[in-house]
């Protein structure tokens, strides 16, 4: 069967500081030097060394491929586009028929498709996100071939039976309805559609109850049928299949698609926007703000300094606002990866107002201030040995060599991404901070008189 993502990461969890960086972070002075601790150099030389990856095309599709020291197949196919496949009408769509084609193929119908699966003891994952919807097979590589032929079969030939379809609608409709008794997801959306406004970020990938409620099982089918094309494949598989066993499955499945006639390019700008707060007024124990600020494009230098930017700003406001004075029990700034990169400032707490003018102290002291630079060698070696340990995975390694190749049109600079932080200076952290956290659009939720008018924009 399948898993589906069905709502946005929280805000310390989506693309942001882990709690042990955090805690980090904000032992790092700004004017204060701290011993640094040079890189093993097995690890200095693992971060630029090739681990057996190559790439080539199966009829007309993308495949990139890397050898693991594992039994385990993570084999993800990204469809490409996103949320710029969508409109207001059509959010969610990509992930609803993927999800009900979990109850049935042409080859496989529904309890075959469940007893096949439960015999292998492999799973199909979907996940949408903002720049593609990735359907991975997890398998070993004994059970990749039937693994793979299942997921073919759901993204080439779902029954998509309208009484299964209605089922699924309810269980997304659920979900989505969910996010409402949800703060922090409440206020995870809220943001999104704030700061992303006029930009295609700020369409769901996963839908709203309005759309998902409106798309019909014609519709899913006509998606299918003219948007399931290998113009829009790319496929990265990690794991020991061998090449020629890969291309016979790829050729043999989704390479008899349609080629279809869609290009990747990365997404526009993020456009210009006035600071703002939206607020949805909620009787809580405790007050949840998330706000955005436009970054750059993967593409960019500064893309690496915001990465490290955002990262010492976590660990100042953790100083200030959780270590000193107790004001929170979650705080970060998160940067957001996507093809088009943000950055943003996150808290939950009991006094909004106190919080949130130092969070804006915070801000003005890293555009002032300057950390030293053995100080951010460190934070720069402790992100180096996160880099590892969030590549452990075969999936995880995936999805990094899908974004290198995506965000910057090489799958090698997936294994350049220690080298880019390594070029990062403390004058840098201060460009950047200067330079993109401006203009913050903020959503709230909680008590809207406890949020000063004059400290409502940054």
């Amino acid at each position: 069967m399948s898993a589906t993502r069905l709502g946005h990461r929280t805000a310390t969890a989506r693309r942001g500081a882990r709690g042990p960086l955090v805690a980090l972070f904000a032992s790092l002075a700004f004017a204060m030097p701290v011993v640094a601790q040079r890189p093993d150099t097995a690890v200095a030389a693992a971060a630029v060394a090739d681990t057996g990856t190559t790439s080539y095309e199966v009829a007309g599709i993308r495949v990139i491929q890397r050898q693991a020291s594992n039994d385990v197949v993570a084999a993800n196919l990204y469809l490409l586009g996103g949320v710029r496949q969508l409109t207001a009408a059509t959010q969610g769509i990509e992930p609803f028929l993927l999800e009900a084609s979990s109850h049935g193929t042409q080859h496989y119908p529904e309890d075959t498709l469940r007893r096949v699966m439960a015999r292998l003891g492999t799973s199909i994952v979907v996940d949408p996100e903002e720049d593609w919807t990735m359907l991975g097979a997890r398998a070993t590589v004994s059970t990749f071939d039937s693994t793979w032929r299942v997921l073919a079969d759901r993204l080439m030939h779902p029954t998509l039976d309208p009484a299964e379809v209605e089922q699924v609608r309810a269980q997304l409709l659920n979900a989505l309805a969910q996010r409402k008794d949800s703060p922090e997801a409440l206020v995870n959306a809220l943001a999104d559609s704030v700061a992303f406004a006029g930009h295609p970020y700020a369409l769901d990938p996963i839908g709203t109850e309005a759309s998902v409620a409106a798309i019909t099982r014609d519709d899913l089918a006509r998606y299918q049928a003219t948007q399931m094309v290998k113009s829009r494949m790319l496929l990265v598989v990690v794991g020991n299949v061998p090449r020629a066993d890969l291309e016979r499955l790829v050729r043999e499945t989704i390479g008899t698609l349609p080629a279809g006639d869609y290009r990747w390019t990365m997404p526009p700008p993020l456009p210009d926007a006035a600071p703002t707060m939206a607020i949805v007024p909620m009787r809580l124990p405790t007050n949840y703000i998330l706000g955005y600020f436009d970054g750059p494009p993967a593409s960019s230098p500064d893309y690496a300094a915001l990465r490290i930017a955002t990262a010492v700003l976590s660990g100042r406001m953790f100083n200030e606002i959780r270590v000193k004075r107790n004001l929170t029990y979650a705080v970060n700034a998160p940067f957001v990866e996507r093809a088009v990169s943000a950055g943003g400032l996150y808290v939950t707490t009991v006094a909004p107002d106190t919080t949130l003018a130092l969070m804006h102290m915070v801000v003005d002291e890293l555009k002032s201030g300057f950390i030293s630079p053995d100080g951010l060698e460190q934070l720069v070696q402790q992100f180096i040995t996160e880099y590892f340990l969030d590549n452990e995975t075969n999936a995880d390694q995936a999805d990094f060599l899908a974004q290198a190749q995506l965000f910057r049109g090489d799958w090698r600079y997936a294994d350049r991404f220690v080298e880019e932080l390594r070029k990062v200076t403390p004058l840098d952290v201060r460009r950047v901070a200067n330079q993109y956290i401006e203009d913050v659009r903020f959503a709230y939720v909680g008590d809207p008189a406890r949020v000063p008018a004059h400290i409502r924009a940054f």
